[in-house]
């Protein structure tokens, strides 16, 4: 489809005082009237019409699942107890303490002399790159996120979702030859009541028994189903034949006829 016609529709709705959308099939906002909005999901930015849209079949939930994740760890303790510390551990842990304290009582005494405030300034980046380390202590996990998939049997509808005291009304309707929808909405009712459809990760929890299982198991990527090698409006005469290019005669004798000519020429 040509931008020529997007943009005519655009105006059109423009025009009309209606918001305009066109969403990818995993319902990302590509064009919008406000620049902000490009690169979000539609659930962050309406979470009325998005959810309307999964009600009504247009989009379907998938639930994914990310195996090399980063997580926070958990700071909850089964046990009020302390943990046991070995010598070696403890006697590490009281010589790094020691040495915390040194570099500390070395920046705020005034043996430094003029340098006393280049020993405050350090003070502050040691403290906030220590506490700073502390907070980004994270160990590898396993999360969970949904994903929204746009149905293509589904070409076109449209809704009327009820917001209390006003209705906001949304057509939806599949672009031809791509995987992109036009969705027009009505922007003068306010459907704030409807929460926002987010897309966050959340941590698997595993027991026991099935996070043993889970390291022991190597998971083999699978193939896919079929080949995808043709595409059916595609003419493979098109591609390639780069095989079939000659060199020129002409042109590899020129650069020749140049070289010899060129002295006679400078005399």
């Amino acid at each position: 489809m040509k931008l020529e016609f997007l943009q005519r529709k655009f105006w059109a709705a423009t025009r009309q005082d209606l918001d305009c959308f066109v969403i990818d099939n995993n319902g990302f906002i590509l064009i919008s009237k406000r620049s902000h909005e490009t690169g979000r999901f539609l659930g962050e930015v309406d979470g009325a019409v998005m959810t309307q849209l999964l009600s009504m079949g247009v989009f379907s939930q998938v639930t994914m699942y990310d195996y090399q994740a980063m997580c926070k760890p958990s700071s909850h303790h089964h046990s009020a107890a302390q943990p046991l510390v070995s010598p070696i551990s403890a006697f590490l842990t009281a010589t790094r303490w020691l040495l915390q304290e040194l570099v500390l009582f070395l920046l705020e005494s005034s043996v430094w002399g003029s340098w006393y405030d280049r020993g405050a300034e350090a003070k502050s980046v040691f403290h906030h790159s220590h506490k700073q380390k502390k907070q980004d202590q994270l160990q590898p996990c396993d999360t969970e996120y949904p994903v929204f998939v746009y149905q293509p049997a589904i070409r076109e509808a449209n809704g009327i979702i009820e917001c209390g005291p006003c209705q906001k009304v949304f057509v939806v309707q599949q672009i031809p030859n791509s995987n992109l929808l036009l969705l027009v909405t009505d922007p003068t009712c306010d459907c704030s009541i409807f929460p926002p459809v987010l897309q966050e990760a959340t941590e698997v929890k595993y027991n026991a028994s099935v996070k043993c299982d889970r390291m022991r198991s190597q998971k083999p990527r699978r193939r896919p189903d079929s080949c995808h090698a043709f595409h059916p409006e595609e003419n493979a005469q098109d591609c390639g034949g780069a095989s079939d290019t000659s060199a020129s005669l002409p042109l590899l004798l020129l650069p020749l006829c140049v070289w010899g000519l060129l002295p006679h020429l400078l005399r």
